[in-house]
């Protein structure tokens, strides 16, 4: 379906409050009780009066475990913020209402009864390249998709801790890109100035944590499509460790570039869903240990020797931080001096970590664009990005691959000096909607490399990484911080993660109406 609004499973969808009532505002759009959905021209947020910001994910596991609330209410909650953001925000791409709520109703059963699961009854929701059984994949294409007839890994094991998905959000075409646009389903905006993007490839997923429409979702990340938008939106974006959240359908997405994460408004809700998500499906390539998420966001990092690097692997941009982005994060080092860790700047040595990123992203672009019914649909950078996938792959692919090694002694070594790498997660704050429209493939690639050059190679690399929130421009925009550790680090990150957090509370900024 080629459309700029989401679809659902009915056309109007049944949002009903906790007393059964079908609350509707004048207008017929389905509204949370006692409020009145506000309807945002085009390129304006939609900000309700909703009865007081959406709890966070662990918080909405203790209210409906102290039966304070219900997981009927939540999810009705959620269906309403995203009917009243749908305009403004556009967020979502497919939503789940009637089932959603059908699985509520059912989570409320369990819970009376006494059962008890890490996520029951929790709305959440994950990103349009997730297969969600009944709904399509449509991964940001335009044109007709079957529905999935399964879940994915992920989605399972989030369903099997009792989690309510209620919908997909938002990606931009094959997840290519750090903003959410395109013609299939129009430009997903940031909460915090709809002007802007939200960033990509998971816009969608940042934009609806952010503007507080679902507690937490699940994103993606093969070039830093969780920690962009996690950046650019205010949030807590977990990159794990390859493997650490399944892939499945795809043993190995991107060329092993990409992986499944969390995007969250807290360390602890970000860590909670990591660890719901996490584990590997029985055809799985890459299998690490298991790690415990949420325990670490409760323990102390103890002092940590902390590099801080502002030099970006080589992209031949000349990029560097922008100075707003440049002060939010010196003042974020600074912060990290103050709690006692070791703070100093250093260089890594990443090399032409870049030869071994390029035929590994196009030539998964292509594996992806090459599965599409209707390829004439497809972007015309997307195209390009096929035809040099196909030309780099096989034997060139390969051999980038099996650099990695060298990779991984290389940068691995730098870590045998320090604990953490702290680098802005990106050189700019969010761009304007539309900096990227009616520009070829070669430009786009530019612009983009210009303002993410961090990000990409611990997807390279496999290894974990963080961004937290670093602050915000002198306008308003967002900004982030990435922390950086070697293999299966996830846990050192997360406790330091959480450490700044207890000093920072960044948790406590919102955008309007979220």
């Amino acid at each position: 379906m080629s459309s700029a609004e989401p679809t659902t499973e009915r056309t109007e969808p049944d949002v009903r409050a906790p007393d059964g009532r079908d609350v509707r505002a004048p207008d017929g759009r389905p509204t949370a009780p006692g409020t009145v959905p506000v309807v945002a021209p085009a390129g304006e947020s939609a900000p309700a009066a909703f009865p007081g910001p959406l709890p966070g994910l662990a918080e909405s596991v203790r209210l409906l475990a102290a039966s304070a609330t219900t997981s009927t209410a939540l999810v009705a909650d959620a269906l309403a913020r995203i009917e009243a953001t749908r305009t403004g925000l556009n967020a979502f791409r497919h939503l789940r209402a009637e089932a959603a709520l059908a699985e509520a109703a059912e989570a409320d059963r369990r819970l009376a009864a006494g059962e008890r699961l890490p996520l029951l009854g929790v709305p959440v929701a994950v990103k349009d390249d997730t297969d969600v059984a009944g709904l399509p994949t449509h991964f940001g294409c335009d044109g007709e998709r079957p529905p999935a007839t399964a879940d994915s890994e992920a989605v399972r094991r989030l369903r099997a801790a009792g989690a309510v998905i209620v919908g997909k959000t938002n990606s931009c075409e094959l997840g290519q890109w750090p903003f959410t646009e395109g013609p299939a389903f129009g430009a997903t905006r940031n909460p915090w100035n709809t002007d802007h993007t939200p960033g990509g490839s998971s816009g969608g997923s940042a934009a609806a944590v952010a503007a507080g429409l679902v507690p937490a979702a699940l994103g993606s990340d093969g070039a830093g499509s969780v920690r962009i938008p996690a950046a650019w939106t205010h949030l807590v974006g977990i990159k794990p460790q390859r493997g650490r959240v399944s892939v499945h359908p795809h043993h190995d997405a991107f060329q092993g570039l990409t992986v499944n994460g969390p995007l969250a408004r807290t360390v602890a809700d970000a860590a909670l869903l990591l660890d719901t998500a996490a584990g590997a499906h029985p055809g799985d390539l890459h299998r690490p240990p298991a790690v415990r998420a949420s325990d670490a966001a409760r323990r102390d990092p103890g002092r940590l020797r902390i590099a801080l690097a502002w030099r970006p692997p080589l992209t031949l941009t000349g990029a560097g931080p922008d100075p707003e982005v440049r002060r939010a994060v010196a003042a974020l080092a600074e912060t990290l001096a103050r709690l006692g860790h070791h703070v100093e700047e250093a260089r890594p040595r990443y090399g032409l970590i870049g030869l071994a990123f390029v035929p590994r992203a196009t030539t998964g672009i292509a594996e992806f664009a090459a599965r599409h019914p209707e390829p004439a649909l497809l972007d015309p950078r997307t195209r390009s990005a096929l035809r040099t996938g196909t030309r780099l792959g096989g034997r060139v692919v390969r051999a980038a691959r099996a650099r990695e090694v060298r990779q991984h002694r290389r940068i691995g070594a730098f870590f045998d000096t320090y604990d953490v790498l702290l680098t802005p997660t990106t050189a700019a704050p969010p761009p304007r909607i539309g900096t990227f429209d009616r520009i070829g493939a070669w430009r786009t690639d530019v612009t983009m490399a210009a303002a993410c050059p961090y990000a990409w190679p611990w997807n390279v690399l496999g290894w974990p990484a963080i961004s937290v929130p670093a602050g915000f421009t002198r306008s308003g925009l967002p900004v982030g911080a990435q922390l950086l550790g070697p293999s299966r680090g996830e846990e050192r990150l997360i406790a330091l993660a959480a450490q700044l957090e207890d000093d920072l509370r960044w948790y406590e900024h919102r955008p309007p109406g979220a």
